[in-house]
C-alpha cells in the first residue's frame, strides 16, 4: 500500500502515548534510587538494583519487535495491541512501587514496571517507519522526542509541585514519602490514558500481502528464532556504528538515572541520606536529628528531581526547534547528533565545579540537547537502512545497544569507573559526561551516504 504524507496532528496523534511512555521512565529514573535508598539501600548498591532495567530490555525488546512484525489484529491492527497490553501492565506496577515495605519488593516491581513499559515502548519506535515515508521520519521521531520532553518534565517535577499543594514529603524512616505515591499514581493515569489515546485516533497500514503474511506469522517459534538470528548476523554496518555510539551514550545516562540523586544531593545541596545505624534512635536527641537530617535529605531529593526534569525542557525545546526546521528543509543527522552528545558531556563535567543548586539549570539544559539528539537521531539514520517489512526486529535489535552498557554499567562498571576518581559519589556524572563526550566522537566513523534528512 502507498504511503501518503502525513499532517502535524496525524504524527502527534500517533506519538502522543510517548508522553505516558515518558512519565513512566521518568518517575523511574528520577525517583527509584530515592526510593531504594529510603527502603534502607547504600548508595554503592544502588546500580546493581538497577539492573532489572535493562535485563527486561534486552529479553523483552527484541521478542515484542519480533512479535508485533508478526501480528495483524483486525481492529487493533500491528503495533497497537502492544501499546494497549503494556499500558495497563505499566499503569498498575507504577501505581503500586512507592507503596513497597522492604527493598526487595521495590526491586521485583522495578522487573515488572520496566518490562511493561518495554512491552508499549517498542513498537512506538517502529510505527513512525510503518506509518511515514522516508523523508518524514526525522519529523516523526523528533516529534516523539518533544513530547517526549514535555513528559519528562511534568513527571519529574511532580514530587515537588505534590509537596507545594500540601501533600506530605515526610514520612518514618523506611517509609515512602506521600507525595511520592501520589506522584506515580497520576503516572499510572496519564500512562494509560495517552495510550489509550492513541490507540484511538491511530490507523496502521494492513500487510501488503495478508495471506502470505498470515502463513509467515506461523511458522512457528523455531523458526522465527533463525529469522531473528539471520537479522542479527545481517546487521548493517551503520547499525553497528551507531550501536557503538548507543554504547556510550546510554551508559551516561543509565548512570545519571541511577546515581544523579545521591551524588547531587551529597555534592551540591549537602543533604546526603542519613543512615539509621549511625543514629541511636532510642534517644529523642539522635531522632529529632535524624529526622531532621531525613527531611532535608527527601527535600533535597524533590529539588535534584525537579532539576533533572530541566533536561526534558531542554530536549522538549531542541526537539521543537528541529521539528519545526525538519518540516521543510533536511539536516545532517551525523554533525547534530555529534554536537549535542558532546554538549551534553560538557554538561555532565560542570556539575563537579557547582556549589549554587541553580547551576544545575545550565548543567541539565546542555545534558537535555544530548537526551532530545539520543531519543531521534539515531532512529532516524537506522531507519534508512533497514527492510521495512522487519523495521519491529531492527529496532529491537538497535535497543540491545540500549542494554549492554546499562549492564555494564550495574554490575560494576559504574562503581569501577567513579572509584578511580575518589570515593565521591558526584565523580559518576563526571563519568557521564566524559562517556558522551566519547560518545560525540564516535560520530565521525559514520561515513555512510542517507545521514541527510
Amino acid at each position: 500500500m502507498k504511503k501518503t504524507h502525513l499532517g502535524f496532528w496525524q504524527i502527534w496523534n500517533m506519538s502522543f502515548g510517548f508522553l505516558g511512555i515518558q512519565f513512566g521512565f521518568a518517575l523511574q529514573g528520577g525517583f527509584m534510587s530515592r526510593i531504594f535508598q529510603t527502603l534502607g539501600a547504600d548508595k554503592s548498591e544502588i546500580p546493581l538494583l538497577w539492573i532489572a532495567a535493562p535485563l527486561t530490555g534486552l529479553i523483552v525488546q527484541p521478542i515484542i519487535g519480533y512479535l508485533s512484525d508478526n501480528t495483524w489484529h483486525p481492529v487493533l491492527g500491528r503495533r497497537r495491541p502492544y501499546f494497549l497490553i503494556g499500558a495497563i501492565l505499566s499503569s498498575l506496577s507504577l501505581f503500586f512501587v512507592p507503596f513497597s515495605s522492604t527493598l526487595w519488593i521495590a526491586v521485583g516491581l522495578l522487573w515488572i514496571l520496566d518490562a511493561s513499559i518495554n512491552i508499549s515502548m517498542e513498537p512506538f519506535r517502529a510505527l513512525v517507519a510503518d506509518k511515514l515515508v522516508e523523508e518524514q521520519r526525522t519529523y516523526g521521531f523528533v516529534m516523539q522526542t518533544l513530547i517526549i520532553g514535555i513528559g519528562t518534565w511534568i513527571a519529574s517535577t511532580l514530587p515537588w509541585f505534590m509537596t507545594r499543594l500540601g501533600v506530605s514529603n515526610e514520612a518514618l524512616p523506611g517509609e515512602i514519602p506521600m507525595s511520592i505515591k501520589v506522584a506515580f499514581a497520576i503516572g499510572a493515569l496519564v500512562f494509560f490514558l495517552t495510550i489509550l489515546y492513541t490507540v484511538l485516533t491511530t490507523s496502521e497500514y494492513p500487510p501488503e500481502d495478508l495471506h502470505d503474511f498470515n502463513a509467515k506469522k506461523n511458522k512457528g517459534f523455531k523458526e522465527g528464532l533463525k529469522d531473528f538470528w539471520a537479522q542479527f548476523i545481517s546487521m548493517p554496518i551503520t547499525m553497528k556504528k551507531l550501536g557503538l555510539i548507543q554504547f556510550f551514550s546510554w551508559f551516561a545516562f543509565f548512570t545519571m538515572w541511577s546515581m544523579a540523586n545521591p551524588a547531587i544531593t551529597e555534592h551540591i545541596f549537602n543533604a546526603p541520606f542519613p543512615l539509621e545505624s549511625d543514629y541511636n534512635l532510642t534517644i529523642p536527641a539522635e531522632a529529632e536529628s535524624f529526622a531532621l537530617a531525613n527531611a532535608k535529605f527527601q527535600t533535597a531529593s524533590n529539588s535534584t528531581g525537579s532539576y533533572m526534569g530541566i533536561y526534558g525542557v531542554s530536549s522538549m525545546l531542541f526537539a521543537l526547534f528541529l521539528t519545526l526546521y525538519t518540516a521543510k528543509r533536511k539536516i545532517n543527522r551525523k554533525y547534530i547528533h555529534m554536537a549535542s552528545l558532546i554538549l551534553g558531556g560538557v554538561g555532565f563535567l560542570l556539575m563537579y565545579g557547582i556549589k549554587d543548586p541553580l547551576y544545575l539549570t545550565a548543567s541539565f539544559s546542555l545534558i537535555g540537547f544530548a537526551w532530545g539528539s539520543i531519543l531521534s537521531m539515531p532512529y532516524a539514520m537506522l531507519s534508512g537502512v533497514v527492510d521495512e517489512k522487519n523495521m519491529g526486529v531492527a529496532m529491537g535489535l538497535f535497543n540491545m545497544f540500549i542494554v549492554f552498557p546499562q549492564i555494564a554499567a550495574a554490575i560494576g562498571g559504574i562503581n569501577f569507573l567513579s572509584s578511580l576518581l575518589g570515593d565521591a559519589s558526584i565523580n559518576a556524572m563526571i563519568i557521564a559526561g566524559l562517556s558522551l563526550i566519547l560518545a560525540g566522537g564516535l560520530n565521525l566513523f559514520i561515513n555512510e551516504q542517507n545521514l541527510n534528512g
